[in-house]
């Protein structure tokens, strides 16, 4: 249970790491290619078979910690009628449960994700999180989240706060890597990257701009699609320009 309620934080930490960062453990390397390949369907198809997985662990430690005397017999370690209806409610075994094989996890895990995630049982439980959810026991978790990501127009996370590579490489500018919009954009709002040559060279923007368009090809959905077609031709613009003030000067 604790390593499975850890694994959920260490993953949603590594997300936001470069490749490069992700790769610096062999283990957690093989961990972040089986999570994040596959058009990146391993983090929520984990994140189902965890959930069953933890719910079962759950209802057997209730029983196990959970306290019930036969009529006639004497209260556990001697303690009062009421303290010993206290244990009976399973609220004690619940409170250590909670402390010993969850929250500890998941502070290890958001501290040190790489490292949490640098050992071949991390990749096992993986691998039978993924196996569980690939029965499609609760497959029709798929189609209530479709549902809510149209009704309530999701977008993905890289369009509001750009990708890992982005953040990289624009890290200690003071206003972040992209033009400030007054609140949250929408599908239809396009961020413009700044462009500061002290910080990003003119090969870093290409080669950046040939990664969005790799993800474009991949992409799915159209919305994804046009997200990044926008992205690539403001990119595009900005480097356009940079060249001409540069052969002007």
């Amino acid at each position: 249970v604790g390593m499975l309620e850890g694994m959920q934080i260490a993953f949603f930490a590594v997300a936001k790491l470069t490749e490069e960062e992700r790769h610096q453990n062999a283990w957690a390397a093989r961990v972040c290619d089986l999570l994040f390949g596959n058009d990146g369907s391993g983090l929520p198809g984990f994140l189902i078979g965890r959930q069953l997985f933890v719910a079962c662990c759950f209802f057997g430690i209730a029983r196990i910690t959970t306290v019930r005397l036969d009529e006639g017999e004497e209260n556990l370690f001697g303690v009062s009628d009421g303290v010993q209806g206290f244990f009976e409610t399973g609220i004690l075994g619940a409170i250590i449960t909670t402390i010993v094989a969850s929250t500890v996890w998941q502070l290890i895990a958001s501290t040190f994700p790489i490292s949490f995630l640098g050992n071949p049982i991390s990749y096992l439980l993986l691998r039978l999180c993924l196996i569980v959810e690939f029965t499609g026991v609760c497959s029709f978790a798929w189609v209530l989240s479709e549902v809510q990501q149209e009704y309530m127009d999701f977008a993905e996370d890289e369009e509001y706060i750009g990708t890992a590579l982005e953040r990289a490489k624009v890290k200690g500018k003071k206003g972040g890597g992209f033009a400030a919009n007054m609140g949250l954009p929408s599908r239809n709002q396009v961020r413009l990257p700044t462009f500061d040559p002290d910080h990003i060279s003119e090969e870093e923007l290409r080669e950046h701009i040939a990664e969005m368009k790799k993800q474009m090809i991949s992409a799915k959905k159209q919305t994804e699609k046009e997200a990044l077609e926008r992205e690539i031709h403001v990119m595009e613009k900005v480097l356009r320009e940079h060249r001409g003030s540069s052969n002007e000067v």
